[in-house]
């Protein structure tokens, strides 16, 4: 009898001890049932790895597994989630972050992970984003993103114009510190902290979100998922500007460069434990309803 994930790779942040203690426990748990478990290169640091793992780099990491475990938070699982692009490769996340929305299975319930790993799971899958900086016909660099992508001001107290298009048509001209292009799964990231709309992801949307914009009348705005963004930067402020991916991957932007963001045609899989509620999260995550504040 085959057994269900029999190819296991973990990854997670280098060199912290509670990513590595978790760690160090998964793969002898998950060794014991008889399955492979790979482990990410330098994740331990100088420190040995668990004897029953394998260590890989990432690429070998992720071509071998049948399953990827993500141990940190949400920024660890982002990471990898960038990995999987377009592989059928599923991945699932054990929260050792804060507040973690793609994260949900504690690292003291090893029966989650049992219970996923007999394929008693909900799947869910999630739209990406790509990022491209052209100048004329030439793409000078590319991005891709599960949360967003964000075009913002860089080594300077001055706010950025830009001229932001949608399929070629003119939206605005807005003066702020950034405009955050974001996907449902990034509506609850950066996109929340700026005031954007909490996005169900299972929506095929997009969103506009402005970072401090000089007119209170530019508001967030939901776009259809299948639209091309474009910004371009005006008034020679291109040397002041970064665009990042995920709050991670930097993509230069020159003078003359247009930044498009369209979704992609790759998705990520993510796999939850029995029982799993968004709005369940939210309430946790966010507090509602308790008093409190999140």
């Amino acid at each position: 009898m085959s057994i269900r994930f029999a190819t296991i790779a973990i990854t997670g942040k280098t060199v912290d001890k509670p990513v590595n203690s978790m760690v160090t426990r998964l793969v002898e748990h998950l060794s014991g049932s008889g399955r492979r478990v790979l482990v990410e290169a330098g994740m331990f640091g100088r420190r040995k790895p668990p004897a029953n793992a394998e260590v890989r780099a990432v690429p070998e990491l992720v071509q071998e597994a049948d399953l990827v475990i993500s141990v940190g938070g949400d920024g660890t699982l982002l990471r990898t989630s960038r990995l999987l692009a377009g592989r059928d490769t599923p991945l699932m996340g054990i929260n050792l972050g804060r507040l973690g929305f793609l994260v949900d299975v504690s690292p003291d319930n090893m029966g989650d992970v049992d219970a996923i790993l007999a394929g008693n799971f909900v799947t869910d899958e999630r739209i990406l984003l790509e990022a491209r900086v052209s100048n004329g016909q030439t793409v000078e660099s590319e991005g891709l993103s599960l949360n967003d992508v964000v075009i913002h001001r860089w080594n300077t107290a001055r706010m950025v114009e830009m001229e932001v298009r949608v399929e070629g048509e003119l939206v605005t001209r807005l003066r702020s510190d950034g405009l955050i292009i974001a996907t449902p799964t990034g509506s609850t990231a950066y996109a929340m902290a700026t005031g954007g709309p909490i996005v169900h992801p299972g929506l095929d949307a997009l969103l506009l979100v402005p970072v401090a914009p000089h007119s209170l009348s530019n508001r967030p705005v939901v776009l259809p998922g299948s639209v091309n963004v474009e910004i371009s930067v005006l008034g020679g402020d291109s040397k002041r500007v970064r665009v990042s991916c995920d709050s991670h991957e930097e993509l230069p932007l020159h003078p003359g460069g247009v930044l498009t963001v369209s979704r992609s045609p790759r998705r990520v899989t993510v796999l939850h434990p029995p029982g799993y509620r968004y709005f369940e999260i939210l309430r946790a995550k966010l507090r509602w309803g308790d008093g409190g504040s999140a």
